[in-house]
């Protein structure tokens, strides 16, 4: 059972499920109807239960994969609780739908605050491997404002770990203090070590070269460190997904009343999108998966993909998997103004707010799509991931300024006097 199975779509502020709404099979007679509603009630209560249990955040635990995953190895045994899941699943009132189409969000944004969105799942099974092989510092690897980077420092500062980050940045700021914007902020407030590289220099030695030279410093130095890939994107980081799969199986079996056609994400590195493509296909849940890329073409992810799933033994296709599309546009984390206008409206319509790189990006891509193939998408359930990456959006303050909201100096009569007692704030 997914950790907090309370949760079901639609349930914002659900705390446990009503057992009349658990997906049940109606041919039962009514006293094991009974029986086995509160059954499923008492488990989802269990659940509750042990998420809030004080000392089960941070803790590490033994892990079994779902059923549907049992054959694929190699298995994470252990995993550490850095997260606060389940993450919600609710309606996305997206304006200009195509005819009987309806969104809903699965708010991973929300998986907690300075460890938040997508890349907390990948981390509590590579953070558990990281301890289990003796490590006492980790290093990855990112962009300026990586998310991955910042989650990956707060994580390693939850379980006593130091961190070393090597961003990526332009030539003309490579040389120069990185600053206190968005993510940068909360990774030097944990004390994370950071090494900044040009593009160039990135471009020419790559990620996993970076990586090893920092790692060969640190190992003369006497530390042992722990190298986690560029997004947490490995064959280990993928269970983060597939347990992301059980967690959406669980809610919509408690729903009993929705069922989910396709799932749409960005991405970035790979990782979750083989997480939820893998875990889609083995499980109940059987939805197409929808994958907006915001960096490398469909190309190149696609091999990726298939590299992560035959690390698992899947013997399955990335092609017959998920279908991605390239939604970059400009490049990685960079914007036009019309994509972070189309932000700053869903948020105004919605309540909703997307950041610039991920997720931004990926809803742009998938409502262009739909207003361009509306037939492709009409009278289809999809679940939209947000995978969270709000700090970048202080990145992107100047852009934002002249769309934000409006605001005045407030009118006040001159002859309503505070009254005699009444304190300053009140």
């Amino acid at each position: 059972m997914a950790r907090g199975a309370h949760q079901a779509p639609g349930g914002f502020w659900t705390v446990a499920a009503a057992p009349t709404r658990c997906s049940l099979p109606h041919s039962l007679p009514i006293p094991l109807l009974a029986a086995a509603a509160a059954a499923a009630w008492m488990a989802g209560v269990s659940a509750a239960s042990a998420a809030g249990k004080i000392g089960s955040f941070l803790s590490k635990r033994p892990y079994a994969p779902p059923s549907w995953a049992s054959h694929l190895s190699p298995a994470p045994s252990q995993t550490f609780s850095l997260g606060h899941f389940p993450t919600p699943i609710h309606k996305w009132n997206l304006p200009n739908l195509p005819n009987g189409t309806e969104v809903w969000i699965k708010r991973d944004d929300i998986s907690g605050m300075q460890l938040s969105g997508n890349k907390v799942r990948k981390l509590e099974f590579l953070m558990a491997d990281a301890v289990a092989q003796g490590a006492d510092c980790v290093i990855t690897v990112g962009g300026i404002q990586s998310n991955h980077c910042r989650a990956t420092a707060v994580a390693a500062k939850y379980i006593n770990l130091d961190c070393y980050l090597i961003l990526r940045t332009s030539k003309l700021l490579v040389d120069k203090d990185p600053g206190l914007v968005g993510n940068l902020l909360v990774e030097r407030l944990v004390g994370a070590h950071i090494d900044l590289v040009s593009k160039e220099e990135y471009g020419k030695i790559g990620s996993v070269a970076l990586a090893d030279l920092l790692k060969k410093k640190l190992l003369e130095e006497g530390r042992k460190p722990y190298v986690i890939p560029v997004g947490g994107s490995n064959s280990l980081g993928t269970w983060g997904y597939i347990e992301a799969i059980r967690e959406i199986e669980h809610q919509i079996q408690i729903s009993g009343d929705v069922q989910f056609d396709d799932i749409v994400v960005a991405c970035g590195s790979g990782g979750t999108i083989a997480g939820l493509a893998l875990g889609s296909k083995l499980s109940s849940l059987k939805a197409k998966v929808h994958a907006f890329s915001v960096c490398d073409d469909p190309g190149y992810f696609h091999s990726y993909v298939q590299d992560l799933i035959d690390g698992l033994h899947s013997d399955l296709r990335s092609h017959d998997l998920v279908n991605i599309e390239n939604a970059k546009g400009l490049g990685y984390a960079m914007n036009t103004a019309e994509e972070l206008k189309f932000v700053k409206d869903i948020a105004t319509a919605t309540g909703i707010v997307l950041d610039p790189v991920y997720s931004g990006k990926a809803a742009y891509g998938m409502l262009k799509d739909m207003g361009a193939n509306p037939a492709k998408w009409e009278g289809r359930k999809i679940l939209f991931v947000h995978t969270g990456g709000l700090l970048g959006l202080y990145d992107k303050v100047d852009e934002l300024s002249s769309l934000s909201g409006s605001w005045r100096r407030m009118d006040l009569e001159e002859s309503v006097p505070r009254k005699d007692g009444t304190g300053k704030m009140f």
